[in-house]
C-alpha cells in the first residue's frame, strides 16, 4: 500500500469580478491523482500557476479542497475532524519555498524549531530543549546559534532552520515545497545533499514540488508534470526524461538549460490548441502515463 494516495483531487477558487458580474471559476487543480510510496522521493513540476503548489498544501488541508480524496496510510485526510488533522500533521510535515517569510522574525531560531514541539505538548521543557539542539545538529547549524534571530543566519541556514522544523515530530511525509528555489544554485546543492542524506538517515518520504527539471532529474526516481491544473505526464524519471509523451512535456524538457554553449538546441514553443486538455492519462509505456489520445 503506498504511503500518500491522491484520487481525484480538485480545488477550486471562486473570484467575483464586481456586483453586475457572475463570478469566475479558477480550477487550481482538476481532477488530480498519483500516489507515493514510503520511502520515495516524488517529483511534482510545471511552470509556475500550474497548480502544483496548491496541490501540495491541500493534501496538508492548509487549504481545504473542493473535492477528492487524500489517503495516508490509508486513512482518508479529507474526512478527519480537526483533532485527528492535528495529530496526523505530526506525521506530515512542509518545507516552504521562502526561508525569509516562512520564519518569523521576532523569534530566535531555538524557540521556531521548538514551537511545533509545544503545539503538540511533547516532553518537558528540558527535554524540547535538547530535541532542539538534536535537530539544530542534526541539519548542520551551529548549537550556539540557538538564541539568534532568522536575519541573522544566510538564506540557506534559514531553509535548514525551516527543515529542522519540519522534522521535530519525526514525520513520515515531507512536502517540499519549492524548498531550494529561493537560493543560490551552489546553496541549493548543499541542501539538497541534506534533504537525501535524511531521507536515507530517518526513512523519510518527500513530495518534491519544483520548477527546475535539472533538479528533479537527479534526485527523483517518479515524476508527474502539472500544466493548468491537471497532470499530463507522470512516470520513473528515466522514461519521462528520455522518452516525454506529452507536448507540455516536451516543451519544458527543450527549455532546460545545458552546460555545452556549442550543443545544438532545439527550443519547442508549446501551442496549446494542438492537444486535448480535457484527455485522460493513458499507459504509454512501462510505468508510464500521458493525457495524449490513442
Amino acid at each position: 500500500m503506498a504511503l500518500l494516495e491522491v484520487r481525484h483531487l480538485v480545488k477550486h477558487f471562486v473570484r467575483r469580478q464586481g456586483l453586475w458580474r457572475p463570478p469566475s471559476v479558477i480550477r487550481a487543480v482538476d481532477d488530480v491523482s498519483f500516489a507515493i510510496e514510503e520511502g520515495e522521493m516524488f517529483g511534482l513540476v510545471g511552470e509556475s500557476g500550474s497548480g502544483k503548489s496548491t496541490t501540495g498544501r491541500c493534501i496538508l488541508r492548509l487549504i481545504e479542497p473542493t473535492s477528492g480524496e487524500v489517503l495516508f496510510r490509508g486513512e482518508n485526510v479529507l474526512a478527519f475532524s480537526r483533532a485527528r488533522m492535528r495529530r496526523a500533521r505530526r506525521d506530515m510535515q512542509i518545507v516552504f519555498q521562502d526561508p525569509y517569510s516562512s520564519l518569523n522574525p521576532r523569534m530566535r531560531a531555538g524557540a521556531i524549531v521548538e514551537e511545533p514541539l509545544i503545539i503538540h505538548r511533547l516532553g518537558s521543557s528540558a527535554e524540547r530543549r535538547e530535541r532542539v539542539a538534536e535537530l539544530f545538529a542534526l541539519v548542520g547549524l551551529d548549537t550556539g546559534h540557538l538564541a539568534r534571530y532568522p536575519h541573522e543566519f544566510s538564506g540557506g541556514q534559514r531553509q535548514r532552520i525551516g527543515i529542522a522544523r519540519a522534522l521535530a515530530l519525526n514525520p513520515a511525509l515531507v512536502i517540499a515545497d519549492e524548498a531550494v528555489s529561493a537560493l543560490d544554485v551552489s546553496i541549493q546543492a548543499q541542501v539538497v545533499r541534506l534533504m537525501l542524506d535524511l531521507r536515507a538517515r530517518l526513512k523519510l518520504t518527500y513530495l518534491f514540488i519544483a520548477h527546475d527539471l535539472r533538479l528533479v532529474e537527479h534526485v527523483c526516481s517518479r515524476v508527474a508534470v502539472m500544466y493548468l491544473g491537471k497532470v499530463v505526464e507522470i512516470g520513473t524519471t528515466g522514461a519521462l526524461f528520455t522518452s516525454a509523451a506529452h507536448p507540455y512535456t516536451r516543451a519544458l524538457l527543450s527549455a532546460v538549460p545545458v552546460l555545452d554553449p556549442d550543443a545544438p538546441r532545439r527550443r519547442i514553443v508549446l501551442d496549446a490548441g494542438s492537444f486535448d486538455h480535457a484527455a485522460p492519462l493513458r499507459e504509454v509505456g512501462p510505468s508510464h502515463w500521458a493525457a495524449v489520445p490513442v
